[in-house]
Formats: structure tokens, sequence, C-alpha cells
């Protein structure tokens, strides 16, 4: 199984995490990492390898970083690139991870992680919608149902 790090500034990662396990119950092999602004790098990757220990990692790690180029995502990419197991993707939002979540227990391992990446990445971006006043009809407005 692939095994889930979300990563990335203040409780931001342990609140994503909260957040999919309302919708998608208890998750086992993931785990939350946080970078606070007076820690070091160094503890952040400690934290990566401490949570990597103790996850089923068979088929690889994904780090699911809040930011490209902060500190969590620089750290996590100094482990990828040790592994060709490894990736990371960047921008995590709620429908990826649910996604993710989803994908994983379907596909049990049977995905490459790089073809896992692009599948939850396709999902994020389904995920961002929009809605307003203009986009919707009387009818709409009347039955409460956007279209």
């Amino acid at each position: 199984m692939v095994g889930v790090i979300v990563c990335g500034h203040g409780s931001l990662p342990q609140e994503f995490v909260r957040a999919a396990e309302m919708i998608c119950g208890t998750q086992k092999n993931m785990s939350a990492v946080s970078f606070q602004m007076w820690e070091t790098p160094d503890l952040v990757r400690q934290r990566y390898e401490a949570a990597i220990e103790e996850l089923d990692c068979e088929d690889g790690v994904l780090f699911l970083c809040d930011l490209f180029g902060g500190t969590p995502f620089n750290e996590a990419s100094r482990l990828v690139a040790t592994d060709e197991r490894y990736g990371i993707v960047t921008g995590v939002n709620l429908p990826l991870l649910i996604g993710l979540l989803a994908a994983r227990r379907k596909l049990n391992g049977s995905l490459a992680i790089r073809d896992l990446m692009t599948e939850i990445k396709r999902m994020a971006h389904e995920g961002i919608a929009s809605l307003h006043m203009g986009d919707l009809n009387v009818e709409d407005l009347a039955s409460g149902v956007a279209s």
C-alpha cells in the first residue's frame, strides 16, 4: 500500500486529515506532518522519516504538500530524490485527498505511484468549482439546486 504523508505549514495537515476522515472514515497508513515557523527544516525531515517508519510504504510514499517550494516540500523532495517509489503532489486540497483515499482503497497498490499522482491531480482539478448568482436560473433558485 502507498503510505500518505499530508504535510504543510501550521496545523493545516492535521486539519486536512481530520476533514478527510469525517467524510471517508478513519484511515490507516496516513500521517500528518506540520512545520511551525520556529522549527528547523531538519526537524521536519526527522518527522517524515519517523512517519515513513510507522507507515506501510511497500508500494511507496506520497507526500501531499500544501505549497511548492516551502520547507515541507523542500524536505520531502530530499527524500523523494532517494527513492523512485516516492512522490510529491503540491497544492493539497480536500477533493485531492478524498480522491486519493478512494483510489488507494480501490486500486490496492495496482497503480504505479506516478500514475496515481496523475490521477489525483486530475481529481483535484475537477474538485475546483465556482458558483455565482449569474449562473443560476429562477427555477434553480426556487428549488435550491444549482445547475
